[in-house]
């Protein structure tokens, strides 16, 4: 089986600001990247090797973003308060389609970010119940980020 670990939990936010609040102060994380989609971005959070995926509701693109035809959308629902996809992180997306076969339902990709960061490919496919699952290989943090300010709250949120 191809080696997987966890990866995130994709959340599609009313407020992206307002819920990265919330994670940082209540539950400890910080910002690990940000990436720009021009119109809209997505934000990572992280905690220890657990990470959140925040996505601005009704704020993303008509369509996938990266050149993926607009009439595609396979990442999972978008409404607010919503959980997106499940995602875990492999060493070969191509491996783990092959080890699925005829089992891999695949709802969009798979996908090479090599614009945000070389060697990011991402695959979703459906479980048996519908759930969108993301598998991704290559993601990692922004190395560059200042995170001296985020997570750092007191009790009345300065």
């Amino acid at each position: 089986m191809a080696g997987l670990v966890w990866s995130h939990v994709g959340l599609n936010c009313t407020d992206q600001k307002t819920t990265e609040e919330f994670y940082t102060r209540y539950f400890g994380f910080t910002r690990a990247r940000v990436v720009d989609l021009g119109e809209a971005q997505i934000v990572f959070l992280r905690k220890g090797d657990a990470y959140l995926e925040l996505f601005a509701a009704g704020a993303e693109p008509a369509g996938p973003a990266l050149g993926v035809p607009p009439a595609v959308a396979g990442d999972g629902p978008q409404a607010p308060g919503r959980m997106r996809h499940l995602a875990f992180q492999t060493d070969s997306v191509d491996a783990f389609l092959a080890e699925l076969g005829d089992a891999a339902e695949v709802t969009l990709g798979p996908l090479d970010f090599d614009d945000f960061i070389c060697g990011w490919r991402t695959v979703w496919i459906r479980d048996p119940d519908g759930v969108i699952v993301e598998v991704s290989q290559g993601y990692e943090d922004d190395s560059t980020h200042d995170r001296t300010h985020e997570g750092s709250h007191d009790k009345d949120g300065a």
